[in-house]
């Protein structure tokens, strides 16, 4: 159960009001700016009849509490109530926004004879509710084109709810993404897909109630819809920055920004509308270098240098700027000011980071002690609801140097558990380590009680004392957090101290669609994480596949507890298998065996019997999503 903020709680908090600038509401008025319609009341459901998105909880909770509760952070509750604004925007004359219905906007760009659409949001359901809200209040036409500015679900995952697939298999529909889109999209939704999932339930609060002892928000967005990775093979790929499209008579100009806030990320200027779409390079905070959920570490170098080429680019053609995340900027000057600020933000984020790497300082010390100045400090896009400055200078870290701070203690530390054992003992005994907690908790050193009392969760499993103390700690550090994303890492981690986990969940993370639209070695690629190596020891196969209906031909190979791939037949293989793509996939769903298609006839097998089965059969079964993160 949740506890209240205790008194040092709310005097952390009561220093937000007199360092931050709220004297400035000049956001306020483009929060709402060409507001058409609004869904106070929107809630959207799967076919099983599960809530995936829920705008009308934030809704009721704002509307209960006119003042800051004393449970969160006076800064962050002043950004996620300008984020509770779900509805249809007009953005400029032929340009329009869903906002509110998933974590990121939908945006509709008026064409020849219909509308382009930039993002599909993560859900096909949520996708659908989007469309057919804007279709009640501007004309129902077709959807001309689609764009898809980065290789994240949360942009390309609700594509299924708005268009038919085959559409886009037979290129009546452009499906519009950067270059190695795909390769990104295996590297992050489907290699680690299922363990990342798990960790974005703890940077979105995606199990957390909606109140204000819990979730309020992401600082992104509101929420996070729920969804299986559901990606589709895109038949346009945008390559250099100035690659000009016209899509149903738009002309699109594209410029490249990878390595940024995606490995794959483009940003686009429709000349028509003079609009600029900065994707996710701009919001209305600082993005975070390193998510939560973990990513491979981005370049604020690179982000700081594509701000700026946007800036040279387009700035003196741009009347409105609009982003994939919160609301538009209009006016020049206005947008300049935006660009620029956050472009310093970045930059001073690589280069002070840099500076003091070379005075010897950790990661540690560095983000415990770079603050900005008070000209990027005092915008309130460049406060840090989603990337704080702490761990974006710890990516950036990361980025230059490794996990490694090049102190020989930290080189092959114990194991937590282990660790935790050793520290307790040192400390006292539990008992001892108990009491000594509880005298920082009542000095509201929570930082310290939680380094403490993790050593003893993770060492002592059992002791449930200690799990409540440090979810009293974690609890605490989350009201006053700043950060959507720390703030519901730490409320997560409470309530799973509290709670205990969720019953077992094997469900598939990755969607029949996305198996579909993988190529096939990259399908190859991913199976090969499936090994179990006791299941696969002392075994060597090889064997060559022909896929007859896409006509390719592969070798995939079993040696040294190792699945390697490549797409041409081997000599040496001892059977060979001839079967449809299709029906390859569906064994990998699950939903046949190898030994039944070939009883069916759809599989025609050569060679040692039971090779292909063999292969299937050294992958471990689907592991448990709900894996331990708070305790082993």
């Amino acid at each position: 159960m949740a506890k209240p903020a205790t008194e040092i709680t709310k005097a952390v908090n009561a220093k937000y009001l007199k360092t931050c600038p709220f004297q400035d509401n000049s956001d306020l008025a483009d929060v709402r700016r060409g507001l058409i319609a609004e869904a106070r009341d929107l809630v959207i459901k799967n076919d099983k009849g599960e809530i995936i998105w829920d705008m009308k909880s934030f809704y009721d909770m704002v509307d209960a509490n006119p003042d800051c509760p004393d449970t969160v952070n006076p800064s962050y509750w002043r950004h996620e109530c300008r984020q509770t604004v779900a509805g249809l925007f007009e953005v400029t004359d032929g340009i329009w926004q869903v906002r509110g219905f998933d974590i990121a906007n939908l945006t509709l760009v008026s064409s020849d004879h219909g509308y382009i659409i930039i993002d599909v949001l993560g859900a096909p359901e949520t996708a659908k509710a989007a469309l057919d809200f804007a279709f009640k209040h501007i004309p129902k036409k077709p959807i001309t084109g689609i764009i898809i500015t980065h290789s994240h679900g949360d942009h390309y995952n609700g594509l299924e709810g708005i268009v038919d697939v085959k559409d886009i298999e037979t290129g009546k529909i452009p499906l519009v993404v950067p270059d190695k889109f795909t390769e990104q999209v295996g590297n992050e939704s489907i290699f680690v897909g299922r363990a990342m999932r798990r960790r974005t339930a703890y940077q979105f609060g995606q199990r957390l109630p909606k109140n204000i002892h819990a979730n309020i928000g992401t600082g992104l967005g509101k929420s996070l819809s729920r969804s299986q990775t559901n990606y589709v093979k895109p038949n346009v790929i945008i390559t250099q920055t100035g690659e000009t499209l016209t899509i149903d008579g738009i002309e699109i100009i594209f410029q490249m920004t990878p390595e940024t806030e995606a490995p794959a990320e483009f940003c686009l200027y429709i000349p028509k509308y003079r609009a600029l779409c900065m994707a996710e390079l701009i919001n209305a905070h600082i993005h975070n270098l390193l998510p939560l959920r973990g990513a491979q570490a981005r370049s604020a170098k690179l982000w700081a240098y594509y701000i700026n080429e946007a800036l040279m680019l387009f700035g003196d053609k741009t009347d409105v700027m609009f982003i994939t995340h919160h609301w538009p900027c209009w006016g020049s000057e206005n947008i300049r000011k935006y660009l620029s600020k956050q472009r310093d933000a970045y930059k001073f984020i690589n280069d002070q980071t840099i500076r003091l790497i070379n005075h010897g300082q950790t990661m540690i010390e560095i983000a415990e002690d770079l603050e900005f100045p008070d000209a990027l400090d005092q915008e309130w896009f460049n406060r840090g609801y989603y990337g704080y400055l702490n761990h974006n200078v710890k990516a950036t870290y990361q980025r230059y140097l490794g996990w490694f701070d090049c102190n020989p203690s930290n080189l092959n530390a114990l194991p937590p558990e282990e660790a935790g054992r050793h520290y307790v003992e040192f400390m006292g005994g539990v008992a001892e380590t108990l009491r000594k907690a509880r005298e920082s908790m009542a000095k509201g050193e929570y930082r310290w009680a939680a380094m403490v009392l993790n050593h003893v969760v993770f060492g002592f499993p059992d002791n449930a004392e200690a799990k409540e103390l440090l979810a009293d700690a974690y609890e605490q550090l989350g009201y006053q957090a700043e950060c959507g994303t720390w703030r519901n890492c730490y409320l997560n981690g409470a309530m799973e101290l509290r709670d205990g986990l969720p019953k077992p969940n094997l469900e598939s993370t990755i969607s029949k669609t996305s198996i579909n639209s993988m190529e096939t070695g990259l399908l190859l690629d991913y199976l090969a994480t499936l090994v179990d190596p006791k299941k696969a020891e002392g075994l060597t196969i090889s064997i060559n596949i022909l896929f007859d209906d896409i006509d390719e031909n592969w070798n995939w190979s079993l040696e040294n507890c190792v699945l390697n791939c490549w797409p041409q037949n081997a000599r040496d293989a001892i059977s060979e298998y001839k079967l449809k793509r299709k029906v390859f996939n569906e064994i990998v769903c699950g939903e046949k065996t190898v030994d039944q298609c070939i009883a069916a006839g759809e599989i025609e097998e050569h060679g040692k019997n039971g090779s292909l089965a063999s292969m299937f059969g050294v992958m471990e079964e689907r592991t448990d999503f709900f894996f331990g993160i708070v305790t082993p």
